[in-house]
């Protein structure tokens, strides 16, 4: 759910501080490493 709630932000872009915070959920586990790469890929 989160990893679709990140990626409908990207695509409207609302990306102020995004990759922070995309960072954060990666370093506590909320996030895989695909999911984090997809994400950042996306940025």
């Amino acid at each position: 759910m989160l990893l679709k709630v990140l990626q409908r932000m990207i695509a409207r872009g609302d990306t102020y501080g995004l990759r922070e915070k995309i960072d954060v959920f990666f370093a506590v586990g909320r996030i895989t490493e695909d999911e984090y790469q997809a994400l950042v890929a996306q940025l």
